[in-house]
């Protein structure tokens, strides 16, 4: 029975790799995306000052970019929620709580990456 489970398990993770290699590298990236926006990723998002952080944002989900409500047209910014790190300290504290926060296409001033913690 484990023998059988075991069998159609690696079958199926076996499949899983053709097909996906049959796939453009666009394709993957957007298979990626989508598995990230179901599940999530750790992210972090640092607005800098000139060479210093001056916010930042942790536990993003994903930054979003805005539809016009009629048109349906991408707005020039992103938003999303995050927790306020207040002190710069990479960690959430008990005083820091999540909030919504919008930035804009046109600034450059910013990075978003997955958390290594």
């Amino acid at each position: 029975m484990i023998t059988q489970k075991l069998t159609t398990l690696s079958a199926m993770v076996l499949t899983g790799v053709v097909l996906l290699s049959a796939c453009t590298q666009e394709q993957q990236n957007k298979i990626s995306r989508d598995i990230q926006n179901w599940t999530g990723t750790n992210g972090v998002l640092e607005i800098y000052a000139g060479d210093k952080v001056a916010r930042r944002f942790l536990k993003i989900d994903k930054l979003s970019t805005a539809l016009g409500t009629e048109d349906n047209k991408p707005r020039p910014y992103r938003y999303g929620y995050g927790v306020l790190d207040e002190n710069l300290n990479m960690q959430v504290d008990a005083n820091e709580k999540k909030v919504y926060f919008e930035i804009s296409d046109y600034s450059s001033n910013y990075i978003f990456f997955e958390s290594p913690r």
